[in-house]
């Protein structure tokens, strides 16, 4: 028999979470698996709505005018947007297919910024006639913008001096020429923009602040320029700071199936002691930025996409077999890696997942995960995960917090299995019922 010990990878358990703990432990799980008959993942939209709803909190509480828009890239379900068209919150769209679901879901244009590089011409015809907002991140895309022929609301994308060789945004003698443009054409200006990489509240702060004095110098030439758009970037806390300071700490390749090894710094931070609203706290914290932004009379615009599908959905597949092998045992379940996207980056997902077992408790047992198709590397789980007791066909394993970005960002029906459906749990009532959430259009 497979035991833990020395072969298992150090424990990284997502954060306790009460209302999914009583969903997994009543027969819903197992029922679904039976009805099927593959993965599927779950949706709860009251999360999404607390966290969006706790960002504008934040923006509140410093006296901050400003919008929150959802990053639908994060999460394809139909759920997310509905929710946005009934409260209010925005949307943040990047192609065609996007924009046309958002607007299919009740999103009014007025509540869309379109973002993306390039973007196609069929996208910046449509988003002029709605009345989105568009962040223009090229000059000749400005100029295609202005091409449609009707009044158009743009936000001009600055290029981060600390990120020089980023393909997104303009440099300073392309804003000048855009703005010089924006003048002739009657153009909206509403303001600016930025796309920046990584975590840190500091650097956005301060390129904020940056965009905020823009404003003000763009505004004397008659141009709107009233608000600045800071994106995304608020992490998302998984774990604990002690689970995993010890999982980067005594993790080694003999915790993984077959030796696998990850390139330092491959891993999300699933611990961060700063994350989602609070990370927003933090910027406006930073070097005065709430100040500068009241003062200026700036409205923040910001576009989490992660962050608000905190705890807001996790991965259930079915085990269809268990081999045992020298010191650990190789789980093979119903679905692929593709249905958890962190393997896109070379990576892997790292907070544990958790077994439904229905012969109750046993001896431990650690265990890699496996996928159900031909492939060497389809692993859904290269490290060898500390179990309760030996799997048994039929058992489910359920992966935590999977909502933002894991569930459909590489998914594949390779060897023509099924894509997981999304399910969306409603809890409202003290009961929990279920529906299919509504698929993209085609």
């Amino acid at each position: 028999m497979a035991v833990t010990g020395t072969t298992a990878a150090p424990p990284l358990p997502a954060h306790p979470d009460p209302q999914l703990d009583a969903i997994l432990s009543g027969p819903l799980p197992h029922e679904l698996s039976h009805a099927l008959g593959g993965p599927f993942h779950l949706l709860l939209p009251d999360r999404f709505e607390a966290n969006a709803a706790a960002f504008t909190a934040v923006l509140a509480e410093f006296g901050v005018e400003g919008r929150v828009y959802y990053a639908k890239k994060a999460n394809k379900a139909a759920a997310w947007i509905e929710q946005c068209a009934l409260s209010g919150t925005g949307v943040d769209v990047a192609s065609t297919g996007e924009l046309r679901d958002a607007l299919a879901c009740g999103v009014r244009g007025e509540n869309i910024v379109v973002t993306g590089p390039a973007k196609a011409d069929a996208l910046l015809r449509v988003a002029v006639l709605q009345g989105c907002l568009i962040a223009v991140d090229a000059l000749d895309e400005l100029e295609r913008v202005i091409a449609v022929g009707r009044p158009a609301r743009v936000l001009l994308r600055r290029l981060p001096p600390a990120q020089p060789h980023s393909r997104f945004g303009l440099d300073d003698t392309e804003l000048e020429t855009a703005l010089a443009r924006c003048r002739e054409a009657g153009v909206e200006m509403a303001g600016f923009s930025f796309h920046l990489s990584g975590y840190e509240p500091l650097p956005r702060a301060e390129l904020a602040l940056e965009l905020a004095d823009l404003c003000l110098k763009a505004r004397a030439t008659g141009l709107r320029a009233d608000r600045i758009s800071i994106g995304g970037g608020f992490a998302v806390d998984y774990t604990d700071a002690q689970h995993w300071a010890r999982y980067l700490r005594d993790q080694r390749p003999q915790h993984y199936h077959a030796g696998k090894s990850f390139a330092p710094g491959a891993f999300y931070p699933y611990h961060s002691p700063v994350a989602g609203p609070d990370a927003l706290r933090a910027v406006l914290a930073a070097d005065g930025l709430a100040g500068r932004l009241r003062e200026a009379g700036v409205r923040l615009l910001l576009e989490p996409g992660r962050a608000l599908l905190d705890r807001a959905g996790c991965t259930v597949f079915r085990v269809q077999g268990v081999k045992d092998r020298d010191g650990y045992g190789i789980v093979t379940v119903d679905g692929s890696s593709l249905s958890l996207s962190e393997q896109w980056f070379d990576s892997e997902y790292l907070p544990d997942p958790v077994l439904l077992s229905r012969s109750g408790p046993g001896e431990p047992y650690a265990a890699c995960v496996g996928g159900a198709t031909c492939l060497e590397s389809d692993m859904v789980t290269w490290r060898k995960v500390r179990l309760p007791t030996r799997p048994s066909v039929g058992d489910l394993l359920v992966y935590p917090n999977t909502a933002g970005y894991q569930m459909d960002s590489n998914e594949s029906p390779f060897h023509e299995l099924p894509l997981p459906p999304k399910i969306v749990l409603d809890t409202n009532g003290g009961s929990t019922r279920w529906r299919f959430d509504r698929p993209p259009l085609a």
